[in-house]
């Protein structure tokens, strides 16, 4: 548990002024951050990150997260699409390079990974060019639904979850999770009243309990994925935390259908 606090606080340390920054600056770090977080998909399947479909799946990854289109003027108002269009175009062209070795199905999976993350990060990135209060937000979401499953869960939880995928959640851990976070999340929003534009307020405490399902949602995803591989973490990038996917499977859900519903 020290060893987890010290990390996460050095986490935090790093994290806080990119965010608080904003821009060009906090774009590439949440861009690199995504480019690793690929490179942890791809090593639990025991891909190289530095082959020819592990560099073309990570630039893929940090081109739909930075926002290409306000650098670089030339492209459309898709520009980071239609270069991740690109890159997918490149590694499909493998399967015809080595077509005895490099199949469709072998290019599905680091696709998948740099879309998957990708999407999740944009959105991340779009909410903090929206505002800082957005991002915050859904980080207190997050956290709250964390929080309060663990505690709840431990104290109360009798019935599992999904078993199958983490055998240590329960039913009400998970409603736990869900109360927290719309008890957080309504205290936020009686101190900031333009989080939640354009929803009345009592609609929003509905939509954060959905976000905190999502967020759920996302943690089980990656504990899937971890399952199938047969590995405990993405990564050993934080000691005590895991990878980048560790610590961000959550938001990867949370930040698009925040999206969905017009928050930014």
């Amino acid at each position: 548990m020290k060893q987890r606090v010290i990390w996460g606080a050095i986490a935090l340390a790093i994290f806080v002024p990119f965010l608080l920054i904003g821009d060009l600056p906090f774009q590439i770090f949440i861009g690199i951050l995504a480019m690793v977080a690929v490179s942890e998909l791809l090593r639990m399947r025991r891909l190289e990150m530095f082959s020819f479909e592990g560099v073309l799946a990570m630039l893929a990854a940090f081109s739909l997260v930075v926002p290409l289109q306000n650098y670089f003027t030339f492209l459309p108002v898709d520009g980071s699409f239609t270069v991740f269009g690109l890159m997918m175009f490149l590694l499909l062209a493998g399967t015809v390079i080595s077509s005895d070795q490099y199949a469709f199905d072998d290019v599905a999976y680091p696709i998948l990974s740099s879309l998957y993350v990708g999407i999740g990060f944009q959105s991340l990135v779009n909410a903090r060019i929206a505002g800082l209060d957005k991002v915050f937000l859904a980080l207190f979401i997050v956290w709250a639904t964390d929080t309060g499953a663990y505690l709840i869960g431990r104290r109360f939880g009798q019935r599992k979850l999904l078993p199958k995928v983490s055998p240590n959640k329960t039913i009400e851990g998970s409603l736990g999770g869900i109360l927290s976070a719309v008890l957080v999340s309504l205290v936020f929003m009686l101190f900031d009243k333009d989080v939640y534009a354009p929803h009345h307020f009592i609609v929003m405490l509905g939509l954060v309990a959905i976000f905190s399902v999502f967020a759920q949602f996302g943690d089980l995803v990656e504990s899937a994925i971890k399952r199938r591989f047969s590995v405990k973490d993405s990564g050993k990038l934080i000691p005590g935390h895991g990878g980048i996917l560790d610590r961000f499977d959550s938001m990867i859900f949370v930040f698009p259908i925040m999206h969905l519903f017009g928050l930014f």
